[in-house]
């Protein structure tokens, strides 16, 4: 039996260019792993089969797919062990498909390689090979196309998702996105992106980074009232981020907002 953390992801930016002749965004975004994080146990079994979370589809898919590129049997037993919070912007379905995807691999008899292993987890969701990967990265064209980011790691993080605020679905946020007049300007926002993260080079300097295209909240404004250098949504969200430099003044941001909402108190992480 093998077992692993599957963490949660914050977008430390998110630029949202024009929908692609695939039907996606071209997207320019910060990844960064933090250790809120799912639990993932799996052993081999006769059939397939998920246990601890029945909204899961995913991991299902991932395995399936893994065994059809590897020409075996999907023959694993997986349990998800849930904490990060469902269809929040956190990247918690995908990480759990990702880790779940590493482990059956390595029970298989030839393994796939890296990198055609990214390439099932491509075609699994944006954000999935993602969670394959060491370090904060830099996504691209659909989001899954990476590079790795030299970034400072010596911050906390404040997790809020806002209490009665829910996401109806990833692709009803891009359509209202196309909805809006502010589209236009991807080149220059993306841009604005690099040269940010050009700069960075304290925790203070991710600041300069342009806020999330895709959904805003007057919480984060609450956040940096709070003490937070940066704050925004995560992702699609609802969940928002709020970066402090030192974990008292990030727990004390925490407990003040659990009125409004879950709170957790996280760290950046490297890797599952």
């Amino acid at each position: 039996m093998s077992r692993a953390p599957a963490p949660a992801k914050v977008n430390l930016a998110l630029v949202v260019g024009p929908l692609r002749d695939d039907g996606k965004h071209e997207v320019l975004t910060v990844l960064q792993r933090i250790d809120l994080v799912d639990r993932i146990e799996l052993d081999e079994a006769p059939e397939l089969r998920v246990e601890g979370f029945g909204e899961d589809t995913l991991v299902r898919d991932a395995l399936r797919e893994l065994a059809r590129s590897a020409g075996a049997e999907p023959r694993w037993r997986v349990r998800i062990e849930k904490r990060i919070p469902v269809a929040a912007g956190l990247g918690g379905g995908s990480s759990d498909a990702a880790t779940a995807l590493r482990l059956a691999n390595e029970t298989l008899p030839a393994p796939l390689p890296a990198g055609e292993l990214r390439y099932v987890a491509a075609q699994l969701g944006a954000d999935v090979p993602f969670f394959l990967t060491d370090g904060p990265q830099l996504g691209s064209g659909d989001g899954s196309e990476l590079e790795p980011l030299d970034l400072p790691q010596d911050f906390w993080v404040v997790i809020l998702l806002p209490h009665g605020v829910a996401k109806t679905s990833t692709a009803e946020v891009y359509a209202a996105f196309d909805a809006r007049k502010d589209v236009p300007g991807f080149a220059e926002r993306r841009q604005t992106l690099l040269d940010g993260l050009a700069a960075v080079k304290r925790p203070r300097d991710l600041v300069s980074l342009p806020p999330n295209d895709l959904v805003s909240s007057p919480l984060a404004e609450e956040l940096r009232v709070a003490g937070a250098f940066r704050a925004d949504v995560s992702g699609a969200g609802p969940a928002l981020y709020g970066l402090f430099h030192h974990r008292r003044d990030a727990d004390a941001a925490r407990r003040t907002f659990r009125s409004l909402g879950r709170t957790w108190l996280a760290a950046p992480a490297w890797y599952g």
